[in-house]
């Protein structure tokens, strides 16, 4: 038997040995048992998950697809690596890879406009076991207090690991909309409309600059008593994933303005509110710093010696994505014979998957704590939506 036919037979039969999974696509609402709650950390119970391209050039989950100048697919591992990747071979074989949802040898030469979809065992960064408390409940909207850690929306690798996520699996509230959102590490206020065109009045007041925002914070050592502005440009590096502060007439960054008075102090630590007149990327926390007062466990600005990750090449994000190096020969057989799940703990083990048996996926920290900041108050024209303080605000003396 020549070389071609028995890779063609070897194609065929991977396809054969695929098994029947039951897919979730971005249409699958979460539910309370997709969670599991361990040692005070929220994780996801891992899930398959279909990510779509269309056309030429498209990441899915990390691959890189390419297509020759015969239409054949080329699954690449890193487009900066011009060698195929035995692992996508793999899913290819496995149905993990399909064409307009079927399956298909790694042969198969892709037509003008068809959907490849890239089915992937998906495993959320955990978040802290904190609930979503409900504020008020209107006709028109919602206000919740978001928990630190948590994302407002799906984003990245989070999906069902959001407050979005949460409202829905456990309070059956859907659609919401963010009226505007926090960083993942911020507590506090969250206002979410209830429907597009509530959301659409609010945006509208927001770009109008019509809507106050107030948080809290708590700083390193004795604030000033008196009233402090901070006007310094605010220029974010995303590559870093951080801001800096820049002179005000400095051509690098955005205008940014926030304004600070201090609630109370011991000495050591203040409460400050903080009232940002503009919306920059980590503003409150690169002014607090830029005054000499960064937030007391914002360990990102705390200190100038903060890990820089780029010189590492990446962040828990990034890292967390990048997919495994090539499997050997004698790995991609047993895999491709063993694409039946497997029962662990609580959730599927999935053969193919690189995170797997762990909950959480490589590059993740689950020691980690909510920042000291903490949305209290958003005012409009004829609205306020408040929230309470949280119990870091209480200091043991205050001066």
């Amino acid at each position: 038997m020549n070389k071609r036919k028995r890779e063609e037979e070897e194609e065929e039969e991977g396809i054969r040995m695929g098994t029947d999974i039951v897919w979730q696509t971005p249409a699958n609402p979460p539910h309370p048992h997709d969670y599991i709650f361990r040692n005070g950390i929220r994780y996801v119970k891992p899930y398959y998950f279909e990510f779509i391209a269309h056309k030429n050039g498209v990441f899915l989950a990390g691959v890189r697809l390419r297509i020759d100048g015969q239409g054949k697919l080329l699954w690449i591992y890193s487009p900066k690596s011009s060698r195929v990747d035995l692992m996508n071979i793999i899913a290819v074989k496995c149905g993990r890879i399909q064409v307009d949802g079927e399956r298909v040898p790694v042969s198969y030469i892709v037509k003008s406009s068809q959907k490849i979809s890239h089915f992937v065992h998906r495993h959320e960064p955990p978040v802290m076991a904190c609930e979503v408390p409900i504020l008020q409940k209107e006709l028109d909207v919602l206000t919740v207090c978001k928990p630190a850690s948590v994302p407002v929306h799906p984003c990245g690798q989070y999906r069902k690991n959001t407050v979005v996520g949460i409202l829905q699996a456990e309070h059956g509230l859907a659609p919401v909309f963010p009226v505007h959102r926090l960083d993942r590490l911020v507590s506090g206020l969250l206002i979410l409309a209830r429907n597009a065109s509530k959301a659409d009045i609010f945006r509208q007041q927001i770009e109008g600059g019509l809507v106050r925002k107030k948080y809290i914070a708590r700083v390193v050592g004795e604030f000033p008593k008196d009233e402090l502005v901070v006007d310094a440009n605010i220029d974010y590096n995303a590559r870093e994933g951080r801001s800096t502060a820049e002179v005000r007439d400095s051509a690098k960054g955005k205008a940014a303005s926030t304004k600070f008075t201090r609630i109370s102090s011991n000495g050591a630590q203040s409460i400050v509110l903080c009232e940002p007149i503009t919306g920059r990327t980590h503003q409150i926390r690169v002014h607090l710093k830029h005054s000499g007062h960064p937030i007391a466990n914002d360990m990102l600005y705390i200190s100038d010696e903060t890990v820089n990750r780029s010189s590492k090449g990446s962040s828990a994000d990034r890292s967390a994505c990048t997919s495994a190096t090539a499997l050997t020969s004698s790995i991609e057989e047993k895999v491709v014979n063993d694409c039946e799940e497997k029962s662990n703990v609580g959730f599927s083990i999935d053969p193919m998957c690189t995170n797997c048996p762990n909950l959480a996926p490589k590059g993740y920290d689950t020691d980690e704590e909510g920042l000291w900041l903490h949305c209290i108050q958003y005012s409009g024209p004829d609205w306020t939506y408040e929230c309470p303080y949280p119990d870091w605000a209480k200091l043991t003396q205050t001066i």
